[in-house]
C-alpha cells in the first residue's frame, strides 16, 4: 500500500479555547469554561452533548477544539492549555500518558467501525474494498497517523487489497468532505460520518470480519486548571443520557 505521511504543521495553527473563568459586570466568578480536544470524527455529537452537559451544571460551560487526534496530541505536547482530551484510538491516547492520569486514567466512552463512501449515485459503481484498488479510482483516505489512516491500513491490508490514494487527509472529516465535493470517487471514514452526511454520500459497509472496532478514550488532562470540572465532564461522557445521545448518532456503546 503506498502512503505518504502528512506533517503536524496543522496542529500547530489549531485555535484552542483557553479555559477560564467568566465574570459577571462586577468581577465575581460567574462561569468556568472547560476546553476539551476532541477528535473530529465526534464534532456533530459533542456540539449536541456540550449544551446538554452545560444544561445539567450550572456555572460550567464546555468550549470544543476538534481535529484529529494526532493534531490534538501535537497542541498538547506543545503546551496548549485544555482542560481534557478524547481522541478516537487508544494508541494516541496512549502517547501523550505522561500529560494524563493525575485525575483517573482514561475511560473509553464509545466506539467506532469503518464504511466506504462515494458520491451521490456511486458514479464509480464500488461497492466492496476490491473495489478501492481498481486502477484509475480516485481514492481518498485519512494519513496513517490518523487513526481513521491507520484503520483504513489494517482494514485493506486485512483483505489483500492494494491501493494508491489520490490524496491522504489529516482527519476523517477533510475525508468525507472529499467525497461529498466529488473530488474523490470513495473513501473511508467512521460509520458516523457517513451518517452525519445523510444523503449527501451514498455509504456502503464493510464485513465485521474485515473492519476494526475505533475505541474513543476521554481523559482529564493533568494541566487543567478545573480538574473537578474536567472530571465531572468525563464521567458525565458515559452517563446514560451522553450515551444515549452517541448510540443515536450511530456509535457503539463502550
Amino acid at each position: 500500500m503506498k502512503t505518504r505521511l502528512l506533517g503536524c504543521a496543522a496542529a500547530l495553527s489549531a485555535t484552542v479555547l483557553l479555559a477560564g473563568c467568566a465574570t459577571d459586570g462586577d468581577g465575581d466568578r460567574a462561569t468556568t469554561e472547560l476546553t476539551v480536544l476532541a477528535a473530529a470524527s465526534l464534532t456533530d455529537v459533542f456540539t449536541e452533548a456540550g449544551a446538554l452537559f452545560e444544561d445539567e451544571h450550572d456555572g460550567v460551560t464546555v468550549r470544543f477544539s476538534f481535529a484529529g487526534s494526532q493534531e490534538l496530541a501535537a497542541q498538547i505536547n506543545q503546551g496548549a492549555p485544555a482542560d481534557a482530551l478524547v481522541t478516537a484510538d487508544t494508541a494516541t491516547m496512549e502517547a501523550v500518558r505522561a500529560e494524563t492520569g493525575d485525575h483517573g486514567a482514561p475511560a473509553v466512552i464509545a466506539r467506532n467501525a469503518l464504511v466506504i463512501v462515494t458520491p451521490p449515485g456511486n458514479p464509480a459503481g464500488v461497492t466492496d474494498l476490491a473495489g478501492l484498488g481498481r486502477d484509475g479510482l480516485r481514492l481518498v483516505l485519512a494519513a496513517p497517523e490518523v487513526p481513521a489512516g491507520r484503520y483504513g491500513e489494517e482494514i485493506l491490508d486485512r483483505a489483500g487489497v492494494t491501493v494508491t490514494p489520490v490524496s491522504q487527509e489529516p482527519n476523517v472529516r477533510a475525508v468525507l468532505s472529499k467525497v461529498r465535493l466529488a473530488e474523490a470517487d470513495a473513501g473511508l471514514v467512521y460509520a458516523t460520518d457517513a451518517a452525519s452526511a445523510g444523503d449527501a454520500v451514498d455509504t456502503f459497509p464493510i464485513p465485521a470480519g474485515q473492519n476494526v472496532v475505533a475505541e474513543y478514550p476521554a481523559a482529564v488532562l493533568n494541566s487543567t486548571a478545573h480538574p473537578d470540572e474536567a472530571a465531572a465532564f468525563v464521567a458525565w461522557l458515559g452517563s446514560a443520557p451522553a450515551q444515549e445521545l452517541l448510540t443515536d448518532a450511530g456509535f457503539a456503546a463502550p
